[in-house]
């Protein structure tokens, strides 16, 4: 007898708690969904882009580069607050040059990986070759 009430509260309770995020649940799913379409399309898209490979090797080398951030210092000469950018660790007045500098480090990387893709297509050719997967 105890039990069924329990199961009874139980169920309640879990309708009332979906009943009541059913909002917050249903955007995150749909969030998801549309993220994921726009990957599909973006795939289907791909597939007749002859530069999609460069394009994707420029965003795989902007996830290893840290970002450019804004920080307030105060100016020695006046005291007020000045706008100063940071770049890994390096300080820049305008936030156009530290753009610029990570833009040329992501450049670097994708460049060096397109340097070392012959090679290590080729060590993959010889591994087939023996036999190893």
């Amino acid at each position: 007898m105890i039990e069924n009430l329990i199961t009874t509260a139980a169920i309640i309770a879990a309708a009332l708690l979906l009943y009541r995020f059913w909002p917050a649940i249903l955007a995150v799913l749909k969030r998801f969904d549309d993220n994921n379409r726009a990957r599909i399309e973006g795939e289907l898209r791909d597939r007749a882009d002859h530069l999609a490979h460069f394009r994707h090797t420029l965003q795989t080398a902007e996830e290893q580069v840290e970002q450019v951030h804004e920080i307030e210092v105060p100016d020695a000469r006046t005291g007020g607050a000045v706008k100063r950018f940071v770049f890994e660790g390096v300080w820049f007045a305008s936030r156009r040059e530290a753009t610029h500098v990570r833009e040329e480090k992501i450049r670097a990387l994708a460049r060096r990986f397109y340097m070392e893709l012959p090679a290590a297509l080729a060590a993959r050719r010889e591994d087939d070759k023996l036999g190893r997967n």
